[in-house]
């Protein structure tokens, strides 16, 4: 796809949403989905539409560093790969400041690196060329989250429940993005978005989709939003809304846009109202652009350059979703291992699951479908493991049930353990008869024999 775009990978660092699964040794870009590294997801994803030059943005000089190992050990001569070190908390559109100066590409795609996700991303780089828009954001179906059939949450957490995402207004051609709310703005907003429709009447409101993040921008106009928006934190809450307000504005003529600046919101908003709905009105028809880059005629000033905020929407068919909260984490590694088991790059067995052929199974232990067993592990014998994800090189005694949950590497499991809904991080130690219940175990701890927890996250302290 020699289309001249840069590609910018924003792959966090240890997001105090994901602890105790992340630590100083496994920044988020490395937590495992399906026994590989989240970040591999995106890599492979951007290598299939042969977009291999890459920045990869990581917060923190030591995740840059383990993330840099990881990546120039796994795809050495596959990718061209540039590891960028940002300082810690600095947000999306800050990552993205302290890398400008090496955006020279005329568009550029930025990602976050824990989308797991099988839309090609040439489809969306070509929907942003073909509409020479400012930005191309792709757009998904909002996915239900929450525990499936696990039996194991109380009966009130059970009931699956899309998550409060994005309120999007879109042309009637699903090709503009005409307004956008995100999270908490979203109540409020609906309220504000009555307004806005009794104007217009043609704007399609939609709150089934979820902003991806995954965009294509055109560099200028990127650079010159991170340069004048200072307190810009987010590309998700700060730029992308500010991009889609400001293309009606740029539509404004001059005299709207000064009320606006001198206070007088009322003319301004009325203005924009009209635009929008002329906005609208046209947006359909083959001219539209044309007539928007000559000026609207009989308006002498016509404002500043127009610009164009665009959607891709990926079909219903296609997986997304991002891996950036515990619950995203179990969700995701039980679908990559079940329904959305493509994504893996696994094939798996005539069971429908991945038993490593170096794993040693004791007597009458079964491993069910959509399980992943990684290699070297052992267990010993009357084992249950369902709908779960074993790593590398565990030791699990005998009579051990694994139900419903992620388990990493080098953890050691004693006799008699029942473990439910679980994530148990590497090196971690059970003791026997331990009984966790949608618990989070951090790396190295130690849980000792016959404890049993319930929705607790038990973690060691970090040294500083």
């Amino acid at each position: 796809m020699g289309m001249d775009f840069q590609v910018v990978v924003l792959a966090g660092g240890t997001s105090k949403k994901l602890l105790p699964l992340v630590s100083k040794e496994v920044p988020k870009a490395l937590l495992p989905v399906a026994n590989r590294p989240v970040l591999s997801y995106v890599l492979e994803l951007l290598e299939q539409s042969n977009l291999k030059d890459l920045i990869v943005v990581v917060e923190g000089e030591y995740a840059a560093l383990l993330v840099g190992g990881w990546i120039s050990s796994t795809y050495v001569d596959r990718l061209h790969v540039e590891v960028a070190a940002v300082p810690e908390d600095v947000g999306t559109t800050g990552a993205l400041r302290a890398i400008a100066h090496h955006l020279t590409a005329n568009d550029i795609l930025v990602v976050s690196g824990d989308l797991i996700c099988d839309v090609p991303p040439g489809a969306v780089a070509a929907a942003h060329r073909r509409h020479d828009a400012v930005v191309t954001a792709m757009l998904c179906s909002a996915p239900i989250s929450g525990p499936s059939e696990s039996g194991s949450s109380s009966g009130k957490d059970k009931a699956k429940k899309p998550g409060r995402h994005n309120v999007i207004g879109l042309d009637p051609t699903k090709q503009f993005l005409l307004h956008i709310a995100a999270g908490a703005e979203v109540e409020k907003d609906i309220r504000i978005q009555k307004s806005i429709l009794r104007a217009v009447g043609e704007m399609e409101i939609r709150a089934d989709l979820m902003d991806a993040h995954f965009y294509a921008f055109k560099r200028s106009v990127l650079q010159e939003v991170l340069n004048q928006k200072e307190t810009f934190q987010s590309l998700k809450q700060d730029v992308l809304p500010y991009l889609v307000r400001s293309q009606l504005r740029s539509e404004l003529l001059l005299n709207g846009a000064q009320a606006e600046e001198n206070g007088n919101e009322k003319d301004a908003s009325q203005n924009n109202k009209i635009k929008l709905s002329q906005l609208l009105s046209n947006a359909s028809t083959p001219s539209f652009h044309e007539r928007y880059a000559l000026g609207l005629k009989g308006s002498a000033s016509v404002s500043r350059k127009t610009h164009k905020c665009c959607v891709y929407i990926a079909s219903k068919s296609k997986y997304c979703a991002r891996l950036n909260s515990i619950q995203a984490f179990s969700d995701i590694n039980r679908d990559v291992t079940g329904d959305a088991s493509h994504l893996s790059g696994y094939s798996f067995s005539a069971q429908n699951n991945i038993i490593h052929p170096s794993a040693v199974l004791g007597s009458k232990t079964t491993v069910g479908p959509q399980c992943m067993l990684g290699e070297g592990s052992q267990m010993g014998d009357k084992c249950s493991v369902k709908r779960s994800v074993i790593g590398r090189h565990c030791r699990i005694g005998s009579n051990v049930k694994v139900v419903n949950s992620v388990v990493m590497n080098h953890v050691t499991i004693g006799d008699g353990c029942s473990i439910q809904g679980s994530v148990i991080c590497s090196n971690v130690q059970l003791q026997e008869r331990v009984v966790l219940r949608d618990c989070q175990v951090g790396a190295s701890f130690v849980v000792t024999s016959g404890s049993e927890y319930k929705g607790e996250s038990l973690a060691r302290k970090e040294k500083q």
